[in-house]
């Protein structure tokens, strides 16, 4: 059980040393699954620190891309047409940024 703890304290530590260059929805993932799996190691066995680690992601990798404005969280979606490639954009207001519908940044 120790040793569990000590594995995933120690991923959960070189994992958020390497988010320098990661998006938010990376860094949420890889967080959240690393106090998922630190909170089920704690509170039952191997299985549980699965589990948590993978429902930890899961949400940890919404909420990054909810922060984003990539996932649900953008008021008008087909906001304007560009007609050179005839793709709809939208601007994201929290980013600063434009995106196409699909969620790809826009030149």
């Amino acid at each position: 059980m120790r040793l569990a703890i000590t594995a995933y304290i120690s991923a959960a530590a070189l994992g958020l040393s390497a988010c320098a260059g990661m998006t938010q929805s990376e860094q949420g993932a890889l967080t959240g699954a690393a106090i998922g799996g630190a909170a089920g190691a704690i509170l039952g066995d191997d299985e549980a620190a699965l589990a948590g680690a993978v429902v930890g992601g899961a949400a940890g990798w919404y909420l990054g891309c909810r922060q984003e404005g990539r996932c649900g969280n953008v008021d008008n979606r087909r906001e304007r047409l560009d007609q050179r490639t005839g793709r709809y954009y939208f601007y994201d207001s929290q980013s600063g940024r434009y995106f196409y519908e699909n969620g790809e940044p826009y030149p």
